[in-house]
């Protein structure tokens, strides 16, 4: 009796997770023959992260646009190859001699050390005055004069201020600011308008801060009747001139919106020597961006970044562009000397391959997802995503439901962490990679890629969401 019991128990529990397989299968296809996915190109996969086996393949294998889920390539291979506790570090040094009188004669250094939280929004708290406080260390020092120049050697990086296949409707944008050696403030300006009463009327810029010398702004943008920000700034990243279209909301006395800088090193070398002056500390000589002869210098400070993985949770959750393009270069910093984007990406490739996981469904041009040129595979994403599970830095990293980019998400229906997850999104496309509990405390790696759909973001969202509501129950 207890054997027919235990049989007719195991037999009842495998057909409904039968049963909840068929329904899961038969809710994409009914999904995939909506007018507005019918000619998407759609790939899913997802796998029992403890035994392995593959539950549901749809075109597992199709190479397909990852947008944002590219950082998840990122970011775990920065945690594999830095190491969660790695930081950034920019050092405060000189060359030369201090005299008794206070004189500096010689050159204060600054040595990037692409530390991409430096000033950042993100990390206020962390970075407290810290030009005042680099002052501060200064006059520690017994400097109070300095002869020569203040020179900012950003040679930890190449010469590329973006990827070369980011398009030009980004570029100028805040998400489109590219990693530098002297990032500072994450890369952004802000650019305030006025608008008129009157719909379709011209706006004016009243404001930009911080001050960027030379800016030139043509100014195209309309007032519109909606509330959203509709302005986009276009702009080459090796010039000054910023060309701005589209609306922002109608009647408003100050509407702000905010730009890339691609030459931060310029924003925070007027901002360290107006802290130099008010700590009574004078340059004599000029600012200069330039390589030195480290061998020459004297260190007097250094500035140690947040933890990669304290940024890494910035990074995922939020999506943010220019911590990913910041991860995958220093990645080629250690490994190579010098950041290098495209050295960076081989050193990737070498070590996911080594790891038994095939590099011929990965293809990488940046660190963030922006370039519309990079292509990954379901399949490529469920391996990773199982090898990076024991480490907890890195999937601490990624937002729940309700959380970052998985804010439209349902606390109620994802509870906890039942479903920790990476979103990518771009026009007509839609990515979701990530780990989801099932009902039964199994954990599943699931990735969904969404591809030349034609409807709403938010009506595919939902829609993933109730996919995932009933993968949840197998």
């Amino acid at each position: 009796m207890i054997s027919r019991f235990f049989f007719i128990l195991f037999f009842s529990v495998l057909s409904f997770a039968v049963t909840s397989q068929i329904r899961f299968e038969a809710a994409v296809q009914n999904l995939l023959q909506k007018p507005y996915y019918k000619n998407a190109s759609v790939g899913m996969h997802v796998v029992d992260l403890d035994s392995g086996d593959e539950l549901y393949n749809l075109n597992a294998d199709k190479v397909l646009i990852p947008a944002s889920t590219m950082k998840l390539v990122t970011s775990a291979s920065a945690f594999e190859l830095l190491g969660a506790d790695y930081r950034f570090k920019t050092q405060i040094n000189y060359r030369g001699k201090i005299l008794k009188n206070g004189d500096l004669e010689g050159d204060l250094v600054l040595v990037g050390g692409a530390d991409p939280a430096l000033g950042s929004e993100y990390f206020q708290d962390y970075y407290i005055d810290f030009l005042k406080n680099w002052a501060k260390k200064i006059r520690a020092q017994g400097i109070q004069k300095i002869t020569g120049d203040l020179i900012l050697d950003g040679s930890i990086f190449n010469s590329e201020r973006v990827p070369d296949t980011w398009i030009w409707g980004d570029i100028g944008n805040y998400y489109g600011a590219g990693a530098n050696a002297f990032t500072v403030n994450d890369n952004m300006f802000r650019i305030t308008f006025s608008s008129p009463k009157k719909v379709g009327k011209p706006t004016k810029v009243i404001a930009t801060y911080p001050k960027l010398e030379g800016l030139q702004i043509k100014n195209e943008v309309v007032s519109a009747d909606n509330n959203v920000d509709n302005a986009y700034v276009f702009g080459s990243p090796f010039d000054k001139t910023r060309i701005i279209r589209g609306t922002i909301p109608r009647d408003r006395i100050a509407f702000t919106i905010k730009a890339a800088i691609h030459q931060p090193e310029e924003i925070l070398a007027q901002e360290f020597l107006k802290a130099l002056n008010d700590e009574g500390i004078f340059v004599m000589g000029n600012i200069s961006f330039d390589s030195v002869n480290k061998k020459d210098l004297k260190t007097i400070y250094i500035q140690e970044s947040p933890t990669l993985a304290e940024i890494g949770e910035v990074l995922n959750h939020e999506s943010v562009n220019l911590f990913a393009e910041h991860f995958l270069n220093q990645i080629a910093v250690e490994k190579m000397g010098t950041g290098n984007r495209e050295e960076a990406i081989q050193l990737i490739k070498e070590f996911w391959d080594s790891k038994g996981i095939s590099i011929e469904y990965l293809f990488m041009e940046d660190g963030s997802g922006l370039s519309h040129f990079n292509a990954v595979s379901p399949a490529f994403f469920t391996q990773l995503l199982k090898f990076m599970s024991n480490n907890e830095a890195f999937v601490n990293t990624l937002p729940t439901a309700g959380e970052g980019t998985l804010n439209r998400f349902s606390q109620n229906l994802f509870p906890g962490e039942t479903l920790l997850a990476k979103s990518g999104s771009m026009p007509r496309v839609r990515c979701y990679s990530g780990y989801l509990k099932t009902e039964k405390g199994k954990t599943l790696v699931f990735s969904f890629m969404f591809n030349h759909f034609s409807g709403s973001h938010s009506a595919l969202i939902d829609e993933i969401q109730q996919l995932l509501t009933k993968l949840k129950t197998l």
